[in-house]
This record gives C-alpha cells, structure tokens and sequence, in this order.
C-alpha cells in the first residue's frame, strides 16, 4: 500500500458492519478537493488507483493525475486501471484459456515453472455462444439443439474442463444456464467485491463487447478482445486513456407503447450522429429514476453500437432494490447502499451538480417505437415507416445503402413456405440477445401480445422461423408462472434454448427450398429480432436485410410474415371471422403489464435458478476431464490446436519501418469485424474447407468457424472471408477475393496474402471510416497478424478492434481529415511505405507514408499512429500482449498468488 496515501485507508460502518474502505473524502481532505466534482464514473475509477497505488504498474502519480481531470483537458494520460474481476464467454475465452495454455508449454520449454501462469483476479466463463437454433417451434427444440452443441463442442468443452482445473480461480458455468451478461446482471455481479474486511466497488472487463451492460447496475465495466483480458486476468493494468466523460440528462418518461429498447434504438441514431466513441457516458437527471434497471441494462448494453465505451448508470435506490428482488444477499445489498453514500457515488440529480465534458438532453416523452436497419443498429426507423422505407430501399442504388433492384419480387400467394419468397418476407424472427431478454417488462409485454394474439386465432405464416432463446432460466420460470410461456408456444416462440443465438448469426438453417429460392430470384428476404446488431450477413448469410425490434415487436412481425407493412395502421391479420387484427389492440395497457411485473420480482426465483448452476447438466457433468498443469496437444486435432502466437517470429518488435509493402486489401467504410473475423458456417468452397478436406474431414461435417476457434490454420484462412465484403482490388466481385501485384491476378485473400509472405513482402490492409465495429472478435486482430499485415490504414477506428490491433502488434493509423483512400487515388497496385516508425515513436505519433505508384512516381502524406497510450507502445515493441507477458511472467519467481480468497473458490 502507498505510505503517501495511507490516510485514506478508513473504517467505516456500513450495512451494520465496521468494513474497510479506501475513502474518497479523506482523498479530497488530503488536498485533492476535485475528487468532489468528477463524473461518479470515474470517482469508481480513482478509488482503484488509491487502492492499487505503489503496486506494480500503478504509480503514486496516477491518483493526482486522475483527481485533476478537467472536463475539456487534452487527453494524453494514460489510467492504469486495475479490474476487480474478468467474465469470459466461450468465442474469446476458449482461444484465451489456449494463449494461457501456450504460456504455459512456452515457460515450460524455457526451464521456468509454467504455473506462475494463473489468474490473480477472480474469473468467470459462462458458454453461451455455441448453441445453433437448429430445431425450433417444438416442445423438444431446446433438448435437441443442446445435443447437437454437444455433439460439436464436446472436444473444446472438455478443454475448458481441464483448463478450470489446471488454472484455478476460474469459475465456470457451462452451457444450458443462461447469456453471459444477463448471468453477470441477475447473479455475478453484487454491487461491491469484499475482500477480507475490505470492500471496493465492483469493476471488470469482459471477452465480449457487451460485457458494459452491467453499467446499468452501477459497475464499471467495458469489453476488451481476448487478448487484453489475458493481461487484466495476470494482475496487469488496463491501460486506458483518459476519457471524456459526457453527462445524458433524462427528464420525463416513456410514452404507453414505447419500450426500453425503442429508447435504445433511438439513443443509437442520436448518439452516432453527435459522435461519442470512446468516451464515458453518465447517465443522470430525475428521467432516470423512472427506468428499471433492466431498462438500465438495455441502454447500457448497447454502448458498443452507439460507440462509447460505457453507458453508466450511478448506483441509487433502484439499484439496491433490484439488488433484493434478485436475491442478492440482503447485508451486502445493505453494505453497498452505505459504501456508495459514504463516498459520495450517488447519482446526481443534475448534470450541472459535477464536471462533465459536455451534456446532452433527453425528454423520455420523445421516444416513440421504431425498429432498425437493414444493416445497421443506428438506422432507425419510426413503426409506421418501415414498409414505406423498405419499398424505397428495394429500388435504391447500393452506393445509397439501397438494394438496386428493377422490381420488387412479389410473394405468390402464401406460397413462401413451400420455397417461393417476395421482397419483405419475414424468414426469421427471434426474440434472442441479452439486450432484451435480461428485461422482464420486454419478456412479459411480447408474451402478452401472443396471449391476445392467440386469443384473436392469429398465428405466424409457415414461412417465418420463430424462435426464443432467454438469456437465463429465470424468463421461463415468470413467463410460465403467468401462463404466458404457452401463448409463445402456440405461435412458436418455444424455448430453443438458454444461449446467446440469432443475435450472433447461430440463427441455424432455413429451409433448403426456401435458401436456394432467396439466392435463385435475388429476394431481399429479412430478419426480425430482439438484438443489438444486424449487419449485412450477420443474422443468416441468406438475409441481406435484418431489422430490431421490441420483442413484442418481434412477435407482431413474426404475425404479419413481411415487414412492407404499417404497423400502426395496417392489420396483421385477420381472425377466423375475417376481422382485421390490430397491434393496438393486442398491446397490452400499463396495468396489465404492471401487474405480470410482480411475478418477475421474485427473489427467491433467482436464488433458485442460481443455486447450483450447471449442477443437474448431465451432459457437462458426464464429460470426461484430463488433468494436468501442461495440455497435452494432439497435432492430429482440427478443433484444438497449439497457438503461435509466441513462435520466435511474433516475439520480434512491431516498432521497426515498413518498407515497399503490398496493400492487401481496399476497403470502404463501415467495416466491421463481422466482416474480418472469421464466423458462421464453413463453406464447402473456402480455404478453410480446403484445409480440412486435407485433414480428412469429409464435407458436411466442416462445422462452423465458432467449433474451429483454436485452429489456427483453419482460422487465418478465414480471416475476411465474409461473403457481402466488398475489395476494391477484388475485379467486382464480393467475398474474400483481392488482386495481387505486380502480377495482376485475381486470386483469394489468404492465397495473396501467402504468396507475399513467402517473398517477405509486408501488407497493408486500407479502408475507411468506422473500421471494426462490432463485436469484440480479437480473432479479427489474430487473423490480420497472421496473415502478415503490418498495418491498417483508415479514417477511423472502433475503440476494441483498435486496441485488439495493437495487442496483436498490427499497427493501427489514421488518414488526416480530408484525406481519404479515394483522395489519394489508391486503386491497390501502389507499394507502401512507412519510414519513420522505430523504437523512438510516441502515442499519437504523425508518421510519414510513402505511396510508390505502379509508373514509379511517388506521393506522401501523413498518417497518425493510432497508439494511444506508453504502454500500448511496450506492447508493440515485444510484438504484441502475448510476447510481453510471457517476457514479464518469465522473470517471475514462483507462482504468482491471488490475495483474494475468491481466487480460490474452487
């Protein structure tokens, strides 16, 4: 502990109890009087560099650095901030348990004791994302589909087993319980962390973008790609910069029909165009005070697409109350009501109470129902708009965001279930995602418009996919208590599962007849669902057109079968009488839905659903585990496959000039990492397959790029094999196609990317605006290195798949403003070069780049090394996080020991 900050160490009564704190008042009384006017955000983030101060990475300095913060200071200080716990889920936790895996194996080979690789903070996993929604509309849907993620997954969850057993200190809750995040909301997270007789407020990072969804229950936490989670779980600070922090002031409230998650939508649309990424926002204002948390969470959970790095919502009594009425226990629930009252972390009732770095207003009263798309999650779209806006949308020209068609294709009767579909058609609606199924009033509203829709005689066309995948098991026990889980069903929103599904792309398989009649006449079918993103290709590779929606939404959609539809004023039906179906008249009104609330504030429910998780999954418990504190690799293996990541060629620094390289790639903006990371099914004609039929995996049995995660072989080769991606060097085609120079043929990416490789030719990827949004995939920072790009050349970036960049020691740049891959006349055939980087560069850094043209003559611009932060710039001179840990864990001695006595929980 810092002797200067010593005084700060308190005994303070909370909850009844004498507890130890790091106080905040006494901060300010030692001379740090802004203490008291920071966003309670950081106040969360300053009481970590109090505790930590004088530890290993955390210098005195940075509490004094931190106090000082002006709402308006130039952002240069880097915070190192050191995490109370991590959640994993499995896509980026599988591959993060193998870099440990590998570190291990490494040391090992070194002569150094591989068990000084082990966590230092608690660690949870929570395997939500490996379920398909193969089966649906059946009582034995979700039985089904869990067999099946078995029969895939049995290789990488026996894995997972050994790795908790192995590590320690890794809690694991494995598949059939619930979304990772909602986990967290409902059970994990308890407002404080106690840690002997010290308690601290509860902070994290999670393998998963979303991970900021617990904001919405006052903890501050962010998503950060593997990698970087790898460092927090071996004690090591995350080093962010320092933010600025933007006050949202609620007034008001929402509007009958207006949901959470219309709020959300609509927050997204605004929030884009005003530009917040990377920054803090902080919710206050009294509009604040008449959101659950659950709607909380909704707004907090769709930080990543709206672009900050959290939406946080400062504890207060509705906090404490959702606390109780989840079966949190009641004296921590009473200790944490006192902590944040005693450091002076209550939530204000206006911005103007603190130091902000600008406000923006919110009257609740405005929002009104929408949905979003068709690609985008900040496209908003007012209910009553969506049919006229996708009849325009059909015949727009692409370069407008438009589909470009001739005509509308026209559904011939109610023939689309038999395999001939129109423009519109509704082939999948999902009430999925996190963002919506951690929110009872959502649940309870969609169930109660099936109640009077069953009522009415409407059911959904044969030709929608519905499907419903709560977030945890706590849904089905309040829908099936108020009898709504039945009125679901009989429209065939049956249960297929507790995981994480369409939202993801697991939205599993249409009918065959049905895909080759979509990609046969061209037909803009579409997807309707409860999700935070909806890229192009994202939700079913068929589908290039999918909209979110309210779940009740989703169920009045799945009726209607097409969104070329008003829904405010058209029917969605008619009832066996031939009457016209209203929304309205099946939404429910407030008391209704008030009085089904009382079944979802069930505290012993939660206590129930949570008491043994996983503990009667007969197929996890029946999995056999190896033990061991090395992993024993089996080079056969085409699911589990040693890393390289700290081969001697990735341990040489990044920090070294780029001379004469290749541009891999030309993209244009809104690439997301949906487009690079290798996800979905592996098709039968890609360079994976290639890979696996040589392996001797027969066709039809490649399995998706989820299964295969921690083969890198299999991965690299499908490192922006994205069918809807769009290379200016690929001769007009879509899909992982480029051209190589200087021979001018058009081959696959991976093949380029290899034959440069085999020259020593480095490569650069080029694009736009807003490269890699979306999920925090840090295979779409692997895959890159993998390949052999240098470095990514764009207008801007996307805070996670910038960071993941620079961890896997890929250089991150950005055009000046004006300057453009268009501007510069780029068309692929130039050599690139850049001179000036070297040992000596500093964050932020304005570097030279060196356009050599095809006819010899030469262009320079400057680009600014988006490396923000001195310890972003250690990293990238070992290569990367992996070969800097490695390098710092092997100057260890012994094991490194957790003091917290949750470390050793298992």
């Amino acid at each position: 502990m810092s002797a200067q900050f010593a005084a700060c160490r308190r005994t303070a009564r909370l909850g009844g109890q004498d507890t130890t704190i790091f106080s905040l008042p006494a901060l300010a009384e030692m001379g740090f009087p802004g203490v008291h006017t920071l966003p309670i955000c950081l106040r969360i983030v300053i009481e970590s560099l109090l505790r930590h101060a004088g530890d290993e990475g955390v210098p005195e300095a940075a509490v004094a650095e931190l106090a000082a913060w002006q709402p308006h200071g130039v952002r240069t200080t880097e915070i190192p901030f050191v995490i109370g716990r991590v959640i994993l889920q499995d896509v980026a936790g599988i591959p993060l348990l193998g870099d440990l895996a590998a570190m291990r194996g490494a040391l090992a080979r070194a002569g150094r004791s591989g068990t000084v690789v082990r966590p230092a903070v608690p660690v949870d996993m929570v395997i939500d994302h490996t379920l398909s929604v193969d089966f649906h509309a059946a009582p034995d849907a979700m039985s089904r589909n869990m067999q099946r993620e078995f029969d895939r997954n049995t290789e990488r969850f026996r894995f997972v087993k050994w790795a908790s057993q192995a590590f320690g200190g890794i809690r694991v809750i494995p598949p059939g319980i619930g979304i990772l995040h909602q986990v967290n909301l409902e059970y994990l997270a308890q407002g404080l962390i106690r840690e002997g007789g010290m308690v601290y407020p509860d902070t994290l990072v999670g393998t998963d973008s979303h991970s900021c969804m617990i904001a919405g229950l006052g903890v501050v936490g962010w998503g950060v790609g593997g990698i970087e989670a790898e460092a927090a779980m071996l004690g090591h600070p995350i080093g962010v910069l320092t933010p600025d922090v933007v006050a949202v002031e609620l007034t008001g409230t929402l509007p009958t029909g207006a949901t959470a998650t219309d709020l959300v939508l609509e927050l997204t649309h605004r929030l884009r165009r005003v530009g917040v990424v990377g920054k803090f926002l902080e919710f206050v204002g009294p509009g604040v005070h008449n959101l659950t948390v659950p709607d909380r969470a909704t707004v907090a959970n769709m930080a990543p697409e709206y672009g900050a790095t959290i939406g946080f919502f400062p504890f207060d009594a509705m906090t404490a109350r959702y606390l109780r009425e989840t079966g949190r226990e009641p004296a921590l629930v009473a200790m944490a009501e006192d902590y944040f009252a005693v450091q002076g972390c209550r939530a204000p009732d206006r911005a103007a109470a603190l130091s902000y770095s600008d406000v923006l207003r919110l009257d609740l009263a405005e929002i009104m129902p929408c949905v979003a798309g068709p690609r985008r999650p900040q496209d908003t779209i007012p209910l009553g708009d969506l049919g006229r806006r996708f009849e325009a949308l059909l015949t727009e020209a692409p370069d407008a965001g438009g589909y470009g068609k001739a005509a509308p294709t026209q559904r011939e009767g109610d023939r689309c279930g038999e395999g001939r579909c129109g423009d519109g058609d509704i082939a999948i609606a999902a009430i999925t995602s996190c963002t919506n199924t951690a929110n009872p009033g959502a649940m309870l509203a969609a169930g109660l418009v099936a109640k009077r829709a069953v009522q009415r005689g409407l059911r959904p066309p044969p030709w929608v996919k519905t499907s419903f995948a709560p977030g945890s098991r706590v849904v089905s026990r309040y829908l099936e208590r108020t009898g709504l889980q039945s009125d679901l069903d009989a429209l065939g929103f049956h249960v297929v599962g507790y995981a994480c599904t369409t939202c993801i792309g697991n939205s599993g398989p249409l009918t065959p007849t049905l895909e080759r009649d979509i990609a046969e006449r061209n037909v803009i079918a579409c997807a309707v669902l409860s999700g935070n993103r909806n890229f192009e290709s994202r939700i079913h590779p068929a589908l290039r057109a999918a909209f979110l929606a309210s779940p009740p939404n989703v169920v009045a959609y799945a009726l209607a079968g097409t969104v070329r539809i008003d829904l405010e004023t058209e029917p969605l039906g008619r009832d066996p009488d031939g009457r016209p179906v209203m929304l309205s008249e099946l939404w429910p009104a407030p008391d209704e839905l008030a009085a089904a609330m009382h079944a979802a504030a069930d505290a012993e429910a939660y206590r129930e659903s949570y008491a043994d998780p996983g503990g009667s999954n007969v197929l996890w418990n029946t999995l056999p585990c190896t033990t061991g504190e090395l992993f024993a690799w089996d080079e056969a293996s085409t699911s589990l496959r040693e890393p390289p990541f700290l081969d001697q060629e990735f341990r040489v620094s990044s920090l070294r000039p780029v001379t004469n390289g290749r541009i891999l790639a030309l993209l244009g903006d809104n690439i997301t990492t949906d487009h690079i990371s290798p996800i979905g099914h592996i098709r039968a004609s890609t360079a994976a397959a290639q890979y696996l039929r040589a392996h001797h995996v027969v066709d039809g049995a490649f399995g998706s790029y989820g299964e295969r995660r921690m083969n890198h072989h299999v991965m690299v080769r499908g490192t922006f094999d994205n069918a809807r991606l769009r290379n200016r060097m690929a001769a007009g085609r879509e899909g992982a196609v480029t051209m190589h120079h200087p021979s001018g043929e058009v081959m696959s990416l991976y093949e380029a990317a290899c034959r440069y490789q085999a020259t020593g030719v480095p490569m650069f990827i080029v694009a736009g605006h807003e490269y890699g949004t979306g999920s925090a995939r840090d295979w779409a920072a692997k895959g890159t290195r993998l390949l052999g790009v240098r470095a990514v050349i764009a207008n801007s970036f996307e805070r996670i798949h910038r960071s993941n960049l620079v961890g896997m020691g890929v250089l991150p740049c950005e055009f000046p403003a004006g300057v453009t891959a268009e501007s510069l006349l780029l068309d692929g055939s130039e050599e690139l070069s850049m001179p000036d980087i070297g040992a000596a560069v500093r964050p932020r850094q304005a570097v030279i780049l060196l356009i050599r043209r095809a006819d010899g003559s030469t262009t320079e611009t400057q680009v600014t090394l988006r490396v923000d932060t001195q310890s972003e710039l250690a990293y990238l001179g070992d290569g990367g996080i992996m070969p800097s840990l490695l390098r710092r864990l092997a100057g260890r001695v012994g094991p490194a020991v957790c003091a917290n006595p949750i470390c050793s929980r298992r």
